[in-house]
């Protein structure tokens, strides 16, 4: 267009004197309709009355076809004969006329979408590309107020209200925010600044605004953002199935409408990982999500398997492992989008819009775990090369995390099946007491404990309770839970005191943590051990603790109460002494020994957990199993943080009528009359038939005591479930089996005993020592 100026001429009244061809032109008003008119009228906002300088600025003029038009308005005040202020001359511009300086071009050509506005927020200049974002050239929006070109929306009502606020304020703004464009098929995000125009004086006659697209960095800090998202949300628990669901929620739907994580078989076992397949791949669907509700985008059911052929984007992921990509149009894309819904076709309408799709391999430690799947459907992008960068780092973190809940698992079932494999399975027979046990493995991340319980059957009829814990967690603490397991069984077998067990307990600890190859003390892990024997014709019960929490006792008329016992030092710190404490038990009590698990938290107090352990165990119950879950229920936080192993043990008596005593003079006189005696006894009760055996062992310990022992000698015959017998004197040394030679006269005794009955030994008393042997009354 040829470049056209307007000249015009008022007076001092606002009324149009001079009128020039070019702003007939210009205005579509010839010289005769304008001059005579005033200048108002001509004008499309209120400029009057104009300042008595010289001025220039955008003006808003109408044009005779009734729009409205933009001009560059400049005026000088015109003066008269006597220097009176007579009127003003104008001229006047399109401001869209080939730019003719630097700054002219700099502002047309600007890669930025850049501006200019009048106070009122209408239109007085756009550059070419703020053109192209609003789709219209610069002559349909030139003079129009901002509302009226563009859609009621949130993001058009706060771009208007910036430049009101600049107008107003006459300070700039700077402001980001993600909004659509008239002539843009998908929202971008853009950094805009506004900033006042001013006259010399200080006054504001214009905004002007320049607008960077800044979509790329504004993805790149999303990307980044959930990056560290994922860092704090992904891998919270040491659950397989948890962390693949984590993924899904971080990712649905602000980078896909469909994330899909599938896994290979053996991860979810306990196999070691085999080659990544070549061809068609197997996967087992652990974890999906959409956006839509029951996610009916997806062709496998969770915990489903699915066969991927070879061109498929997973099966291409793993063998390639990188991240695949495939878009709409593409052959692969089709044949992957026909299987899928082949396969599930209820889901079909669900799939209609897909038109991206991407799959990362989860690798972790060098291994492939699975796959991960993105899928766009209402998001307009496609999958770009810096989305595929993303998703590696993404899936990178998150196998991380899912490798570490399989090793976790893999340790925490190794753990559980040594742990299960030490402890009693099925409790051995006795007579002393009635049991019933619970052991609970910890959910926590730290793994299963050392906690450990038994019950050991002694000589007499006696039993031995033992519960302990090694505060340690994972396979060393099971692995270190089984040598103190098997180190009380070995010494129970001695028959040792408690408080003398637990100080040859803790030397052999002391002992194993200094010459464990690992370096690992085992003291530092808190060992603990608490080690009772009940004995039923005494009906005592002496206990004695390394750092174990004190048993508690229900009485039969249901009164609980603690132990007041004095717990000697953990296990392993060695040099410090423990003490025994001996109770006499009323038939009926119940022991309830336990690990500190039961009462001990990070957020409990143990004084009232202990009352609570007490109350527990006085409620009504029918078995000691029924007990058990009682106390659990009651006692237990909802989510223990360690292992707890609780050991029930009803007490029993054995009657004036079950055991039979003589004091026997050291004379070997006394041996047939001893058995005699005791002959006689065995027919009282009936068991005539163990006569014999009962007879020969009768005469051969009576006769060792005799001979080898010391006063005061004494026989204990004990009738329970199997017949036992005892022999006891003062002096503390044991007898040995030996092999006699032909012509020995003696040697030949212990032998015997040893092949006739069930099973011999001795045991250290407080007085010398005592020998027994049992016989089974079972029928064989």
């Amino acid at each position: 267009m040829e470049h056209v100026v307007a000249a015009a001429v008022i007076d001092a009244h606002g009324i149009v004197t001079g009128w020039s061809e070019g702003a007939r032109l210009l205005t579509g008003h010839a010289a005769e309709e304008a001059v005579g008119r005033a200048a108002a009228d001509l004008l499309a906002e209120d400029l009057l009355p104009l300042p008595a300088r010289a001025w220039t600025r955008p003006a808003l003029v109408r044009h005779r076809d009734g729009r409205h038009i933009t001009l560059t308005v400049t005026a000088c005040p015109v003066l008269g004969p006597d220097g009176e202020h007579a009127g003003w001359a104008l001229t006047a511009e399109r401001p869209s006329g080939p730019e003719r300086t630097l700054a002219g071009l700099a502002f047309q050509q600007a890669s930025m979408s850049m501006s200019v506005f009048d106070p009122h927020q209408r239109y007085l200049r756009l550059n070419e590309v703020a053109c192209k974002v609003m789709g219209v050239s610069e002559d349909v929006l030139l003079g129009r107020h901002f509302p009226d070109t563009v859609q009621e929306a949130e993001h058009s009502r706060g771009f208007n209200w910036h430049l009101r606020h600049v107008a107003e304020t006459g300070r700039p703004i700077r402001y980001e925010s993600w909004t659509g464009a008239p002539s843009l098929n998908r929202e971008h995000a853009w950094t805009t600044e506004m900033w006042p125009l001013r006259e010399p004086s200080g006054e504001v006659v214009g905004v002007a605004l320049a607008a960077f697209d800044s979509t790329e960095q504004y993805l790149a800090r999303q990307r980044l953002a959930l990056l560290n998202e994922a860092a704090a949300s992904i891998g919270t628990t040491l659950d397989i199935v948890r962390t693949t669901e984590e993924v899904v929620d971080l990712l649905v739907p602000r980078f896909a409408d469909f994330v899909s994580v599938d896994l290979l078989d053996w991860v979810l076992g306990a196999d070691e990982p085999p080659p990544v397949p070549d061809g068609e791949v197997v996967l087992r669907r652990v974890a999906h999500g959409s956006a839509h509700e029951g996610t009916p985008e997806a062709a496998v059911r969770l915990g489903g398997t699915d066969v991927h052929p070879p061109f498929s984007p997973p099966a291409r992921a793993l063998r390639e492992g990188r991240a695949v990509r495939i878009q709409a149009g593409e052959p692969d894309f089709m044949s992957w989008l026909a299987e899928r819904n082949a396969r599930a076709p209820e889901g079909r309408r669900f799939r209609s819009g897909v038109h991206s799709v991407i799959a990362v391999p989860l690798r972790a430690r060098g291994t492939t775990l699975g796959v991960l799947v993105g899928v766009r459907i209402a998001h307009p992008d496609d999958y770009e090369a810096d989305d595929a960068v993303f998703a590696e780092e993404l899936a990178s973190r998150a196998a991380v995390c899912i490798d570490n809940a399989r090793r976790f698992a893999r340790e925490r079932t190794t753990a559980l099946a040594l742990q299960h494999s030490l402890l009693p399975r099925g409790l051995p027979g006795q007579a002393a007491v009635e049991v019933a046990h619970r052991y609970l493995p910890s959910g926590s991340t730290a793994g299963i404990g050392g906690d450990w319980f038994d019950v050991i059957p002694l000589s007499g009829s006696r039993v031995a309770l033992v519960v302990g814990d090694v505060v340690g967690h994972g396979i060393p603490s099971t692995a270190t839970m089984g040598r103190l397991c098997m180190a009380v069984r070995t010494l129970a077998d001695v028959d040792l005191p408690p408080d003398e067990l637990l100080t040859h307990l803790d030397d052999l600890v002391t002992h194993l943590a200094a010459y464990d190859d690992a370096g690992e003390d085992v003291a530092e892990l808190g060992a603990t051990c608490l080690y009772a024997v009940y004995d039923p014709v005494s009906r005592r019960l002496t206990l004695a603790a390394a750092g174990h929490p004190a048993p508690a006792l229900v009485l039969p008329d249901g009164t609980a109460q603690l132990v007041r016992m004095t717990p000697g030092p953990p296990l392993g710190v060695g040099g410090l002494p423990f003490e025994a404490v001996e109770l006499e038990l009323p038939e009926g009590t119940v022991v309830a020994l336990y690990t500190d698990g039961l009462i001990e938290d990070r957020d409990r107090d143990v004084d009232r957990a202990t009352g609570e352990l007490c109350s527990a165990l006085t409620a009504p119950a029918a078995t000691l199993d029924a007990l058990c879950d009682t106390v659990l229920k009651a006692v237990l936080p909802e989510e223990p943080s360690d292992d707890v192993a609780l050991l029930l043990a009803r007490t029993r008596a054995l009657g004036a009528d079950q055991v039979a005593t003589w004091d026997v003079e050291p004379d070997p006189a006394q041996v047939a009359a001893t058995r005699q005696a005791a002959t006689e006894q065995l027919t009282a009760w009936g068991l005539e038939e163990a006569a014999f055996v009962t007879e020969l062992v009768v005469s051969e310990l009576v006769t060792n005591a005799i001979r080898y022992g010391a006063p005061p000698i004494r026989l204990r015959l004990i009738r329970d479930r199997s017949l036992i017998c005892e022999v006891s004197d003062g002096s503390s040394t044991s007898p040995h089996l030996r092999r006699a030679h032909a012509f020995d006269e003696g040697g030949r005794g212990l032998l015997l005993v040893a092949q006739l009955t069930q099973r011999w030994g001795s045991r250290q008393t407080d007085r010398g020592k005592t020998i027994w042997a049992e016989q089974s009354l079972e029928p064989e």
